[in-house]
């Protein structure tokens, strides 16, 4: 495993999520640290192997992060996993791990329902361009208009799905099918021109990663 305090990472990294989230921390074959919250706990004990049918497992294997429903006869309950491995040039050392109920899910559906003016929309995934957190807000822009969402950008980048959505910014979300055009920026960084014109910032802290996603 790298070398790192994981209680130093965790109070940084749970502030990423959603409250009464439970986490789990893992190098290459077994757990190592595990905080259940008061809405679920896997039972997980440092030490423990990591079971082929768990999310931390798959983000292992496949080297990236993994967001996926586990059936209960993995722990006995349900959960909703987020996994995103530690990487050392290339080869997984351990992996980070997020779970929630399906009760703390009872939101996660295939549209978000936006504030438009006086109403509320349901918008499709599919038909949002991006997310931007500004003046303590979620904005999102879609086909249907600009509105607001009620939940933190982050709570929303561990539910919306990941084939669609990318991470850009710390204040981005984006719809990867609603990028037009990449353009370099500095510092080895680059802006997305969207295809509704609007520019959005890949921050150089996701660059790398999302040089990998697209393949170029």
């Amino acid at each position: 495993m790298v070398n790192f305090s994981v209680s130093a990472l965790m109070e940084g990294f749970e502030e990423l999520f959603p409250k009464e989230t439970s986490f789990a921390v893992a190098d290459s074959k077994r757990f190592i640290y595990y905080k259940p919250s008061s809405k679920i706990d896997l039972q997980i004990k440092p030490g423990d192997e990591i079971k082929e049918d768990t999310v931390t497992y798959k983000a292992l294997s496949v080297q990236q992060k993994i967001s996926e429903h586990i059936h209960s006869k993995v722990f006995g309950i349900p959960y909703y996993g987020t996994s995103v491995p530690i990487l050392n040039n290339g080869n997984p050392q351990g992996c980070i791990t997020a779970i929630l109920s399906t009760e703390q899910l009872r939101f996660l559906a295939d549209y978000l329902t936006v504030r438009i003016g006086e109403c509320w929309k349901p918008v499709p995934h599919k038909e949002i361009m991006f997310l931007e957190a500004q003046n303590r807000k979620t904005w999102v822009q879609s086909e249907r208009g600009t509105g607001t969402n009620k939940f933190k950008l982050s709570e929303l980048e561990y539910i919306l799905p990941n084939d669609l959505f990318f991470r850009c910014h710390r204040s981005y979300i984006i719809n990867i099918n609603y990028i037009a055009e990449i353009q370099p920026d500095s510092h080895s960084t680059f802006l997305l021109i969207m295809k509704d014109k609007s520019k959005v910032p890949v921050s150089q802290t996701y660059a790398k990663h999302f040089r990998k996603l697209l393949a170029f």
